[in-house]
């Protein structure tokens, strides 16, 4: 124990802050778009499989992409969405469906 430092009177120590905050890295949707080929148990599958979304929940993403075009798959940094989109086309292609996918910042 230093001087300062009795057992009634413990030192402080303070901590000054920084205004510094770090930023956080832009996120990316990942999309699926419909087409004319591409079943829905397949879309419903990817949406398991790659995004690992419940059944009822992938349901719903499918068939508002089977209704309006689009969808949201999920929301990711750059690296992970861009491995989703890999990965989409990858399992579509090995199951000769024409399932586009993209990313777009969020």
């Amino acid at each position: 124990m230093n001087e300062r430092s009795t057992p009634g009177n413990p030192e402080v120590i303070t901590r000054t802050k920084t205004d510094k905050k770090v930023k956080q890295p832009p996120l990316y949707r990942v999309l699926l778009h419909n087409d004319d080929y591409t079943t829905m148990e397949f879309v419903v599958h990817v949406l398991q499989s790659i995004f690992n979304h419940e059944e009822a929940e992938a349901q719903q993403i499918m068939l508002h992409v089977h209704r309006k075009g689009v969808g949201v798959a999920g929301v990711y940094m750059k690296e992970v969405a861009e491995t989703k989109v890999e990965q989409v086309h990858a399992l579509a292609r090995s199951h000769e469906y024409p399932l586009r996918c993209s990313l777009e910042e969020a």
